[in-house]
């Protein structure tokens, strides 16, 4: 039996829609999905309670989708089913994301269970390499891809953040606790610096992590993002970023007239 530890957007519900058995869904108090008016909640502080449930349930399959916060922790609710795991849950919180994540894939796997990718259960997630616009990339879109894609990688050794906005060579923008749409936000319009006109976001996971849970996702909201940004194009890294609705996504980029260029790692 699978379990979704449903988050939020829209992720959760495509899985959904896209599996032929409906899973137990399940939620982080105080980020709910939507998917369901009677979820399965937990708190950080009874996750040993909620793991032992799942077993109990003859939940063998967990899968992890949709986005949530960095939940603080209330000593005094802790169960006992919990306080074993109370160390390494610290050293969670204190860690960046992909180190703190591979600690919560652990506690799953420590009680039998197996930890599913979204792309895994949903493989048309991820959309083979190439130009899927009607846009395409200019000669120095292609630079700015190359320069997009060694920041990325420095990113990477810090764990902090999937996305950066490069234009003309330059950095203008990286991804860090608010994410890529708000990171889109703080350069549209009159907010974007001086500098280089157009631009590309560059999108990719970070090297070396786990990516059965938290890969990189774009959708038609990126899109129009990056319209208002003023950027000429999205550049993802081909299998390391899911595309939802690809469909529209390449719509609202031809209307847009923005490329989407999936470029191999």
């Amino acid at each position: 039996m699978l379990a979704l530890i449903a988050g939020q957007g829209a992720l959760p519900a495509r899985l959904v829609g896209a599996l032929d058995t409906q899973p137990l869904i399940c939620e982080l108090d105080g980020y709910p999905s939507g998917l369901t008016d009677t979820p399965l909640v937990f708190r950080v502080e009874t996750l040993g309670s909620f793991i032992a449930e799942l077993r109990e349930r003859g939940v063998d399959e967990v899968c992890f989708a949709g986005a949530i916060g960095r939940p603080a922790l209330d000593p005094g609710l802790i169960d006992a089913a919990t306080l074993p795991l109370v160390p390494r849950m610290m050293q969670a919180l204190q860690a960046g994301d992909d180190a703190a994540l591979r600690i919560v894939i652990a506690f799953f796997e420590d009680a039998g269970m197996v930890v599913r990718a979204a792309q895994d259960l949903m493989p048309e997630l991820l959309p083979a390499a190439g130009v899927l616009s009607q846009a395409k990339p200019s000669d120095t879109d292609h630079k700015d891809a190359v320069r997009g894609a060694e920041v990325a990688a420095a990113m990477a050794q810090a764990d902090i953040g999937q996305a950066l906005v490069v234009a003309g060579g330059q950095v203008l923008a990286v991804e860090a606790l608010g994410g890529t749409d708000w990171m889109l936000h703080t350069l549209a319009g009159d907010q974007r610096p001086a500098g280089p006109s157009g631009g590309i976001l560059y999108k990719a996971p970070k090297a070396g992590q786990d990516r059965r849970i938290d890969l990189p996702v774009i959708g038609p909201e990126t899109v129009a993002g990056a319209q208002a940004a003023g950027l000429s194009g999205i550049v993802i890294e081909a299998g390391g970023v899911m595309v939802l609705d690809q469909g529209d996504t390449i719509k609202a980029a031809d209307a847009a007239g923005l490329f989407l260029w999936v470029r191999p790692a």
